[in-house]
């Protein structure tokens, strides 16, 4: 019979907000995955996991540099029957983190897994950021550089939702610098070592927040939140962007996406904020333009 992965979740700084059945799960394991060994075991200490009468489980490092031929390894366990625990060194395992690599190979493997949740660092920096929260989306790490990381910020301008992401210190000028050209006085918040001794929250709008880095060395992980735009701002911008087509053009995109020519300047018509009747008098040929914008 094969034995089961465990995603664990460890605390964020302050080990005292790891779960019972989370302690339980590390004393009962035969192997824990871990990002770095030396992490996991001061946590393991610190609770006595490896001062009981079972013998101590078997620490595998685990990250993403080791994670292609150390997922094999962790398939090969869990195959034999052994139950691995998959820790990292702060938070929820496979969120933005190599481990969601393993997770999914233990499905096409057919294998079993199982969540045991704890502190995520994404969750506590919403909860404590005094932004508004209730729509987010995640973007983890953005790519260090090239079209992929300039495309992702680009395409933040319209977005209504809190966009959350992580930064290292080394990076976070930079990060900001990118945030603030292109989403402009967007309120944010700057999270930083939460739970540990120096948690810090340093909220302002983008320029405010790039200025102070300016002179200031970050210092520790971050959590970046940047509040998303209104939904009158989003509707403002959405007719914006149509200003630099004309109507029949706006049209005749719709069209070559397979839409019919009706269904074309119902789109067309809700994009620009207009009647259906004025997009079809354009269309058609017949006086009637009023707020089109270029037509």
């Amino acid at each position: 019979m094969s034995g089961t992965l465990f995603v664990c979740g460890t605390p964020l700084g302050n080990l005292e907000d790891i779960s019972a059945r989370a302690l339980r799960i590390l004393a009962e394991a035969d192997v824990i995955a871990c990002e770095d060994t030396r992490r996991t075991l001061k946590l393991l200490n610190y609770f006595g996991i490896n001062n009981s009468s079972r013998p101590a489980a078997v620490l595998l490092s685990y990250h993403e540099h080791n994670k292609r031929a150390r997922g094999k390894d962790v398939i090969k366990l869990l195959l034999e029957g052994k139950n691995v625990a998959l820790v990292t060194d702060a938070g929820m395992p496979a969120i933005s983190d190599p481990g969601e690599d393993l997770v999914n190979l233990c499905y096409e493997n057919g294998l079993n897994v199982t969540v045991v949740p704890g502190p995520s660092a994404v969750v506590a920096a919403l909860a404590l950021c005094g932004l508004p929260a209730r729509r987010f989306i995640f973007e983890g790490f953005l790519p260090r550089e090239g079209k992929e990381r300039a495309r992702i910020v680009d395409s933040l301008r319209a977005e209504q939702r809190a966009v959350v992401f992580y930064e290292a210190p080394h990076r976070l000028s930079q990060t900001l610098g990118e945030l603030c050209a292109a989403l402009g006085e967007r309120r944010a918040a700057l999270v930083r070592e939460l739970t540990k001794k120096h948690e810090e929250v340093r909220r302002g709008s983008l320029p405010e927040l790039t200025r102070y880095f300016e002179t200031n060395e970050p210092r520790g992980e971050y959590v970046i939140i940047v509040q998303g735009i209104s939904a009158q701002e989003a509707e403002i911008n959405s007719r914006e962007k149509w200003k630099d087509i004309t109507v029949m053009e706006h049209v005749e995109m719709y069209e070559s996406q397979g839409l019919s020519r009706k269904d074309a300047i119902k789109r067309a018509a809700a994009d620009r904020g207009v009647a259906k009747s004025a997009v079809y008098g354009e269309v058609h040929g017949v006086k009637e333009s009023e707020g089109l914008g270029k037509a």
